[in-house]
């Protein structure tokens, strides 16, 4: 991992930009850990507290590893309206994860979106790179059965 930091590091010597450093890291690692943060912060002298306050304010990064398969579930106008909520927090409740949390079993990771643009299909879900229409809780189950 530290030989992926460091040329990452490498290829963005010259930019100065930490943003687009830590977010290829994420591509390349599928999160941000604490080990590519101390690598970061010594090579560029930016304090681990700085780097965090990225981290953390950014939604788009993660600090710790996703699971297999990541659930979006769209919670948009038209999807909240036809029960997109309830799926959320009901896959919150079975899972035992808040929103952006990954199951201990590292198979799931939840996460609840703004819109996926597909009003019509409400409520979706997608999943990995997958779109789950007119979903509701026994649908989305099912789905989640099918994944195990």
């Amino acid at each position: 991992m530290i030989e992926i930091v460091s040329k990452i590091l490498e290829n963005y010597k010259d930019d100065g930009s930490l943003i687009k450093i830590l977010q290829q890291i994420q591509n390349d690692l599928g999160y941000v850990p604490k080990e590519a943060v101390d690598e970061v912060s010594r090579k560029t002298g930016v304090s681990p507290s700085q780097i965090y306050g990225i981290l953390t304010f950014y939604s788009q990064f993660r600090l710790t590893p996703p699971g297999k398969h990541t659930l979006k579930v769209c919670l948009g106008t038209a999807c909240h309206i036809m029960g997109g909520h309830e799926i959320f927090e009901h896959l919150k409740r079975k899972f035992k994860i808040m929103d952006n949390e990954t199951t201990e079993d590292r198979l799931f990771t939840l996460t609840k979106v703004r819109c996926l643009g597909c009003c019509g299909m409400a409520p979706v879900i997608m999943v990995d790179d997958k779109i789950y229409g007119r979903m509701d809780i026994s649908k989305t189950e099912r789905l989640i059965d099918d994944l195990r």
